[in-house]
């Protein structure tokens, strides 16, 4: 056991500190490649005192930043591709289940429950769309009672969180729940493509890296049933330009919807989606 640290034992220096008898196993498994891998970040960089000091300031500022409508470590974690490398870790799915996506940071709980076929586009605002489809299992089968929770942002690129006093409460948000037909429907907007916040930490790194803090734009969705694994995707408009350039790399290519100029209906557009649950016992 290292005594004392030095360039050459850093880490193993460190580890030498866990004491087995009081750490859980995966705990520790874990701390010990966090520091391996931390100290072999710092000595391939030759990281500076003042290069540290403003890492600090960026994490402290992180931190700092966050608040209950906002979570810029989940922002910080989308635009690295970590939330989307953890999700697809964690979310192997049956081939014919629809796929998972990141959460992203502006889910808020607690969204009115609606009758089916409800308009959750308070505003009046954007292009209609008329979202419709099925709730099924892999096996075909329609399911009753799913629950979904949709939202996506306005016809400027802004979650109602972000414009608080500009757009209503819940707008373009709500919760809808299946019948025996497994069958959904509901109006709102054709959702348009907007920048992540770029006034945090997250938007300086995406600056400094010479990114583009755009997505593409989609609708949310997070489905649950009982018997199903809880399903947090998006709905992706297919021809959108940043398609390919996802600033949080959530794109799948089979979560791309058609959206169709809609003929004899109520509204501008519409988008079949049909959404595939994978049951409980299929991880």
């Amino acid at each position: 056991m290292a005594k004392y640290l030095n360039i050459e034992n850093s880490a193993e220096a460190v580890i030498a500190r866990i004491h087995d008898e009081e750490t859980a196993p995966r705990f520790k498994e874990i701390m010990v490649a966090v520091i391996k891998h931390l100290h072999a970040l710092i000595k391939e960089v030759e990281l500076t005192q003042d290069e540290w000091e403003i890492a600090i300031d960026f994490l402290t500022r992180t931190g700092q930043i966050c608040t209950a409508e906002r979570q810029e470590w989940i922002l910080m974690s989308d635009t690295l591709g970590i939330s989307m490398l953890v999700d697809a870790l964690n979310n192997r799915r049956p081939e014919n289940a629809t796929q998972t996506t990141v959460l992203g940071p502006f889910h808020v709980a607690g969204a009115p429950e609606l009758k089916m076929g409800t308009n959750i586009s308070l505003d009046g605002v954007g292009e209609s769309c008329l979202f419709q489809g099925r709730v099924l299992g892999t096996d075909g089968t329609p399911i009753a009672g799913a629950r979904i929770d949709v939202w996506s942002d306005n016809a400027d690129g802004f979650y109602d969180v972000q414009q608080p006093g500009i757009q209503p409460k819940w707008n373009n948000r709500g919760i809808f729940t299946t019948g025996a037909d497994g069958a959904y429907h509901f109006r709102g907007i054709k959702p348009v493509s907007y920048p992540v916040p770029v006034d945090g930490p997250a938007g300086e790194m995406l600056t400094g890296m010479g990114r583009h803090p755009y997505r593409p734009a989609h609708t949310h969705l997070i489905v649950t049933a009982p018997g199903y694994q809880k399903l947090v995707t998006h709905i992706f408009v297919g021809d959108d330009p940043y398609i390919d350039s996802d600033a949080v790399f959530g794109v799948k290519e089979t979560l791309m919807a058609p959206f169709q100029k809609a003929e004899g209906g109520d509204t501008v557009w519409e988008c079949p989606f049909d959404i595939v649950l994978a049951p409980v016992q299929s991880r």
